[in-house]
């Protein structure tokens, strides 16, 4: 017994790792398809060890028969796919940005919100969160449940592999060009990344701030139904895989050091990091490759009354995407979907 899994955009960064995620988590399957455009065609991607996929056109597939979508193709791609596959009964686990404010459309952490799941019977369709708000909120939820948040003000420092394989490239790239005393140009990023850091993720609105910054806010309040403010700067840095946070937070109410280590130390999804030495903190490097959501750096702010803050570091390809819908779907056929004959 198993399900029917449709992966799609399994040709980019986190399609692959959702294709390997599953895998690994040995997600119960019975037949997994690749999809992607029609450029694509015929080409193959991995399937755990042994398996090898050929990708078929997105455009032309017959989503009838099939349980659950995992997809991460662009919010255009998503807005044209996916109502059509949920009219076919499957159920699309999407990871753009088009449903995430849908009313109608949970948008949820497992660890953070799983009892939101339950509203995608409304249009089948579930949101995965952003990849900089996901490792966020699974930080700021144990603390919240102890005292509710007012205020965090955030800074990311966001890895080039959350804009794609080819701003991957263009790191690899403009590095290289950098030591050979040539020009490597900038294509995906509005400057030089290489050696290089730029305040600008997504576009710019007209009170200046990006979307990047404007999801951050609204998704935080979503997933965890508070009317928390968030004040984000999102930062692009010469890193290839892994996202890290600089947060501070204002309670409404007191909260103790040891509290909020206490509640960190027991959360799902979080690895508190206390190291005995003076390097008591983990970077995106030692980051990558791992689920976990690392918090370090735990300490007092004294600049309001009752402050925290810390430093949270994840892998933004894992928990940041991949790993996040793969929990959803987990979830999602242990309590919502019949087990298929």
């Amino acid at each position: 017994m198993g399900y029917r899994i449709a992966v799609v955009g399994a040709t980019g960064n986190v399609g692959r790792e959702m294709l390997k995620t599953l895998a690994e988590r040995q997600f119960p399957v019975r037949e997994v398809v690749a999809l992607a455009s029609e450029r694509s065609i015929g080409r193959e991607v991995s399937f755990g060890d042994d398996d090898v996929l050929k990708i078929q056109d997105l455009s032309q597939f017959d989503f009838r028969g099939w349980d659950i979508a995992l997809a991460s193709a662009g919010g255009a791609v998503s807005a044209e796919f996916a109502p059509r596959a949920a009219k076919a009964g499957c159920v699309v686990i999407d990871n753009s940005s088009h449903f995430r404010m849908d009313p109608d459309v949970p948008l949820v952490v497992p660890e953070v919100n799983p009892q939101a799941i339950a509203g995608y019977s409304k249009r089948h369709i579930i949101a995965n969160p952003n990849c900089s708000t996901i490792q966020l909120v699974v930080a700021l939820k144990p603390l919240h449940d102890i005292a509710p948040i007012k205020r965090v003000v955030v800074s990311t420092y966001q890895s080039v592999s959350g804009a794609g394989k080819e701003a991957m490239d263009e790191l690899y790239n403009q590095t290289r060009a950098v030591y050979a005393l040539t020009e490597g140009g900038a294509k995906k990023f509005s400057k030089r990344i290489a050696f290089n850091v730029i305040p600008q993720i997504d576009q710019f609105m007209p009170d200046g701030t990006t979307r990047e910054e404007w999801k951050m806010a609204v998704e935080t309040r979503k997933i965890l139904g508070a009317d928390i403010q968030v004040a984000a700067t999102c930062v692009r840095v010469p890193v290839f895989i892994g996202h890290s946070e600089a947060v501070q937070i204002e309670f409404d109410a007191p909260i103790s050091l040891e509290q909020a280590r206490n509640a960190l130390a027991k959360a799902p999804g979080v690895a508190l990091v206390e190291l005995e030495h003076e390097l008591q903190f983990i970077t995106p490097l030692e980051s990558a490759g791992d689920d976990a959501v690392f918090v370090s750096r735990l300490r007092v702010d004294p600049t309001v009354p009752h402050g925290l803050s810390l430093w949270v570091a994840a892998d933004n390809l894992r928990k940041g995407a991949a790993l996040n819908a793969v929990q959803i779907a987990e979830l999602l056929v242990r309590d919502y979907l019949s087990t298929p004959a």
